[in-house]
C-alpha cells in the first residue's frame, strides 16, 4: 500500500487553476447552504473541507474517455468537469432527479442518494470498457461510513477478479454522520481492507489538491494499463454537518472539530501559491470574485427552475412501458389533468 504521496510537481497554470476550481467550489458550496436556510432549495449536502479531494480527483481524470460515478455530495467533481450547475443543482431543488445534465455529454452519472450505489454502477461500466477493448476508466465515490455498506465489499470483489479498471476514491471525513470512523471501520483505515481483494491501495492527504491530482494519476495510469482497480484514501474532515438537516453539535464540539480538522484546503493551496511565487493576492482576490460571482448566477438559474411535468415520472421509466405502468399514467392522468 502506497502511503504518504509527496504534493505532485505541477505545471504553475495547472495549480492556478486548481486554486480557481476549489474556491469556485468553496463560495458555491456556502452559496447552497445559505440558499437552504432561506428555502430556496430544501436540502444539501455540504462539502465543506473536503473540496481538494473533490477538485483534484475529478481534474486528473480524462472526460474523453473516463467516467465518473458520484453520490449526493460531489458538487465540486461536477464543477470540475464543467457541468451546468443550474442543471446539477436541480437534483437539490427537488426538480428532478439525479440532476438536468446529459450523463453521457458530462461523463458524469446521475446524482446517486442510495449509500455506496455508485460503486457497482462504476464497476459494471469499468468491465464493459474492458469487454469493449476500450481505455476507459472509471471513478466512483463514496465516504468512510459507506464503506461498511456490503455493495462496497462486492464491487471491490468483482473488480478485483476482474482486474476491472476502476477508482474506488473514499473520502474520508471522519464521520459516518454521527459515528466516527475508528467507531465503524474495522482495522483502521479503508485502504488497509484492499489487499484483501487483490487492489492496490493509496493513501493520500486529502486537504492537498496537489497531492490528490498525483494520487488520482497514478491509480488512472494503473487501471488504464491493464492492472486492475485502485482504491485511493483520501484523508480530510468533514468541516460542516452531514446535511442541512443534521445538528454536528449533538456529536462533536466546536474543540474536537478545531482538533481535529487539519489545514483548510482552499488556504493551504493558496499560500502555496504565494510562498511559491505562482500567484500573488490580487490573483487570489480574482478567484473569489469569480467564485462569488459564480454562486449568484447559480442561485439566479436554481430560483428561475420551474416544476417539471408530472408525466416525467412515467416517461423515462422502462424503455418498453409494461401494462401496469401504462395502467398508472392513466389514472394519474385522470386524477392530477382530468382526461
Amino acid at each position: 500500500m502506497d502511503t504518504n504521496l509527496q504534493p505532485a510537481a505541477l505545471p504553475a497554470e495547472e495549480l492556478r487553476e486548481l486554486y480557481r476550481l476549489v474556491t469556485a467550489v468553496r463560495q458555491l458550496d456556502l452559496a447552497a447552504i445559505a440558499w437552504q436556510r432561506q428555502g430556496i432549495i430544501p436540502g444539501y449536502a455540504p462539502e465543506l473541507g473536503q473540496e481538494a479531494a473533490q477538485v483534484g480527483s475529478a481534474f486528473a481524470m480524462d472526460p474523453k474517455h473516463d467516467f465518473i460515478f458520484p453520490t449526493y455530495r460531489e458538487m465540486g467533481v461536477a464543477l470540475t468537469l464543467g457541468v451546468d450547475m443550474t442543471a446539477y443543482m436541480s437534483t437539490h431543488k427537488a426538480s428532478w432527479h439525479g440532476g438536468l445534465y446529459n450523463p453521457v455529454q458530462t461523463r458524469l452519472a446521475p446524482i446517486q442518494a442510495v449509500v455506496a450505489g455508485s460503486v457497482l454502477h462504476a464497476v459494471g461500466w469499468a468491465h464493459g470498457q474492458t469487454l469493449a477493448g476500450t481505455p476507459g476508466v472509471a471513478l466512483t465515490y463514496f465516504g468512510d461510513g459507506a464503506s461498511s455498506q456490503g455493495d462496497v465489499h462486492e464491487a471491490m470483489n468483482f473488480a478485483g477478479i476482474l482486474k476491472a479498471p476502476v477508482i474506488f476514491f473514499v473520502q474520508n471525513n471522519g464521520w459516518a454522520i454521527s459515528l466516527p470512523t475508528e467507531a465503524q471501520v474495522a482495522g483502521g483505515t479503508v485502504a488497509a481492507r484492499a489487499a484483501g481483494y487483490g487492489i492496490k491501495a493509496i493513501t493520500v492527504d486529502g486537504n492537498d489538491a496537489a497531492a490528490v491530482v498525483q494520487a488520482t494519476r497514478e491509480a488512472a495510469a494503473h487501471a488504464r494499463t491493464g492492472h486492475g482497480p485502485v482504491l485511493i484514501e483520501a484523508m480530510t474532515y468533514r468541516r460542516g454537518p452531514h446535511s442541512t438537516s443534521d445538528d454536528p453539535g449533538r456529536y462533536r464540539s466546536l474543540a474536537e472539530e478545531r482538533r481535529d480538522e487539519g489545514p483548510d484546503p482552499v488556504r493551504l493551496l493558496g499560500d502555496r501559491l504565494l510562498a511559491d511565487g505562482i500567484a500573488d493576492s490580487a490573483f487570489l482576490d480574482a478567484a473569489l470574485q469569480d467564485a462569488n460571482a459564480n454562486a449568484d448566477r447559480v442561485r439566479e438559474g436554481v430560483m428561475a427552475l420551474g416544476p417539471r411535468p408530472g408525466s416525467e415520472m412515467f416517461d423515462f421509466v422502462f424503455a418498453e412501458p409494461t401494462d401496469a405502468l401504462q395502467a398508472q399514467a392513466r389514472a394519474w392522468r385522470e386524477e392530477s389533468e382530468h382526461v
